[in-house]
């Protein structure tokens, strides 16, 4: 028996998440359907992450096992064929038949894109949430301190989590103003060709970046509203340990809306 491991991409605003649910189109479904065709016996897969509805990913991360002689590098080819234009693996190998991408150490990382201005872009509307508000980003940096290192992340867990312990550890966070991107050379002459290139990034936007041993059910989401209510003044920099003390989640800000979030990947101990 062998054990194939697949990195695997989608734009998650047709599906109902990652998990498979009865009577509900998701990724896992769409990825076993895909495989069990291909090797003509029912596959199922196990996944990292089980991100819900509407969020999209760069790089999750699933295995399955099979006694099929296609080399491991051409499933990622075999399996695209067979699946839907919005989901793609881009990378299959082989790994030993005991590698679990939920039973291993690693480093997890999720971006929330938030998008402001006086009208909303309708390319960015799938993949951004967006507000008329000005947000102070400096505050917003600041506040982001707090939430590094082990914590008890009650106060950042919605309702429904089947979680054994809140406690998890955030590596690194920070807020990124799209202009920092911008002024950074991805605009230097101006011209419409150039431009044309950054429709998914304007100025006023920014990206929230977390990275972490494991999120709980809605965490990076009210991370990112609560960061938003402190650049929207409505919670300042100093507010944030206190809401972590508290364990309440009515102290955190909102749960911002699925499709700004994206999964970007893994850091295993292996490369991958």
């Amino acid at each position: 028996m062998r054990r194939i491991r697949l990195k695997v991409a989608y734009d998650g605003t047709s599906y109902h998440g990652w998990q498979i649910q009865k009577n509900q189109i998701t990724i896992e479904s769409k990825l076993n359907e895909a495989i069990s065709d291909l090797l003509s016996t029912e596959i199922s897969v196990i996944g990292a992450s089980r991100t819900d509805a509407g969020v999209h990913s760069m790089g999750n991360v699933a295995v399955f096992d099979c006694e099929s002689p296609i080399p491991a590098e051409k499933f990622a080819g075999a399996i695209n064929a067979r699946l839907p234009q919005d989901i793609r693996v881009l990378k299959s190998d082989e790994v030993d038949e005991n590698w679990h991408p939920r039973k291993l150490g690693c480093r997890k990382t999720y971006e929330y894109r938030i998008s402001t201005g006086k009208v909303q872009l309708p390319t960015k509307r799938l993949y951004s949430h967006f507000t008329y508000h000005s947000l102070n980003v400096t505050a917003m940096q600041k506040a982001c301190d707090a939430f590094l290192g082990e914590h008890d992340f009650s106060a950042f867990c919605a309702a429904g989590s089947q979680a054994e312990s809140m406690v998890r550890t955030i590596y690194e966070l920070e807020v990124i103003p799209v202009s920092s991107i911008l002024s950074d050379g991805s605009k230097t002459d101006g011209s419409a060709e150039k431009e044309s290139t950054d429709y998914l990034l304007t100025e006023g936007d920014v990206i929230i970046r977390v990275t972490g041993n494991g999120f709980l059910y809605n965490m990076v989401r009210i991370i990112a509203g609560t960061l938003m209510d402190v650049g929207c003044g409505k919670k300042h920099p100093e507010d944030i340990p206190d809401v972590l003390k508290s364990l309440d989640r009515r102290k955190a800000g909102p749960t911002l809306p699925a499709c700004g979030l994206m999964l970007i990947g893994y850091r295993y101990d292996c490369d991958f």
